[in-house]
């Protein structure tokens, strides 16, 4: 049976008459002859329309937590007599690198980028992110004569992430397009990649993203040890109030008694050295918590280690115009030829159903 097949495919290939496939094409090559300069055209003006950007790359390497720096941090806060726990760990990991990009297409995050200050190389006049995007950056044609360009609406207002206005949610929608993180799942390399129609820019942007991004995990993963640490200073501030209070009482009691040595003074006297004792104790304790604190913020704040900086790009990175062009011919010369063998009779034959 499988020669039988073979056989059959075999005599259905030789059936197939290319002469007679070549002379059709030749036959009607006056059409070619109207269709692929139309395309052509087609295709240069399509090329043309499309305007050049250019694309700046950075590399970042994560560092890893739960190192040497975090134990000497834990060492240091237990000779004070305080235990970091596992806690800063716990919040050190809620976003690991793997989360990175779902980040970035966060709405937090797209519009903490509006207010990057940019500039070109020769024209130094500043402008935000959001500026640009909105009022220099260069659509192709046929999108505004379609409709595709989204109205701008009402004048835009302060930034509320609950509520965008349209132009707001069109411009992080560019951000999205336009400003794209990815991580290498086996080196755990974290690539920011940055699209503008300007290369200066381009490279600024790339620069201020990275600076972005480690910003927002910043706040984001030390947010509970700031916490803590802010409520600690403040009772250590009250603390401290209360003990000079209590030192300040001791000291004017001491001095108006000297010469008294009735019991009744000497027993307030130890009062009041027991009730300074103790507020030094509570300060003293406090003091250390708050630099424990401070500790576990440092421990939470992510670090990377730049691996390739922002440049300048040397060249743009597209559109590849002539590769567009050459899929365009390519494809008219494909439908065209198509319709000249169903116009002869032998496309069935070609595909083998005759």
């Amino acid at each position: 049976m499988e020669q039988n097949q073979i056989i059959s495919q075999t005599k259905k290939v030789k059936s197939i008459d290319f002469v007679a496939i070549w002379q059709a094409i030749k036959n009607n090559r006056k059409l070619y002859y109207i269709v692929l300069p139309i395309a052509f055209v087609v295709a240069v003006v399509i090329a043309k329309s499309i305007p050049t950007y250019y694309q700046c790359e950075v590399l970042l390497a994560p560092e890893s937590g739960g190192g040497g720096g975090t134990s000497q941090l834990a060492s240091l806060a237990s000779s004070f007599g305080v235990s970091l726990g596992g806690g800063g760990n716990a919040g050190g990991d809620a976003i690991t690198p793997s989360l990175y990009p779902d980040l970035m297409k966060s709405t937090d995050f797209k519009t903490s980028l509006f207010p990057i200050k940019v500039h070109g190389k020769k024209d130094k006049t500043t402008m935000t992110y959001y500026d640009y995007l909105k009022n220099e950056w260069k659509e192709p044609w046929w999108k505004d004569f379609f409709g595709l360009m989204a109205p701008e609406g009402k004048p835009d207002t302060l930034v509320n992430n609950f509520e965008l206005t349209g132009e707001q949610a069109r411009i992080s929608g560019m951000i999205m397009k336009n400003v794209v993180c990815r991580i290498d799942k086996k080196s755990n390399l974290i690539s920011i990649n940055v699209t503008t129609q300007d290369p200066y820019i381009a490279a600024l942007l790339a620069d201020s993203v990275k600076a972005r991004l480690q910003d927002f995990l910043t706040d984001y993963r030390t947010q509970k040890s700031r916490h803590d640490l802010e409520y600690a200073e403040m009772l250590q501030s009250q603390a401290k109030k209360d003990y000079e209070h209590a030192r300040q009482k001791y000291v004017e009691f001491v001095d108006a008694n000297q010469d008294v040595v009735l019991e009744s003074i000497r027993q307030m006297q130890t009062d009041l050295e027991n009730d300074l004792q103790l507020q030094y104790n509570n300060y003293n304790t406090l003091s250390a918590q708050v630099l424990a604190y401070k500790a576990k913020v440092q421990e939470a704040t992510p670090a990377f280690t730049t691996l390739q900086r922002a440049t300048v790009p040397l060249g743009p990175a597209g559109p590849k115009r002539g590769q567009m062009i050459m899929l365009c011919l390519f494809v008219a010369a494909l439908f065209t030829t198509i319709w000249v063998l169903l116009k002869e009779n032998l496309l069935k034959q070609l595909l083998g159903l005759s």
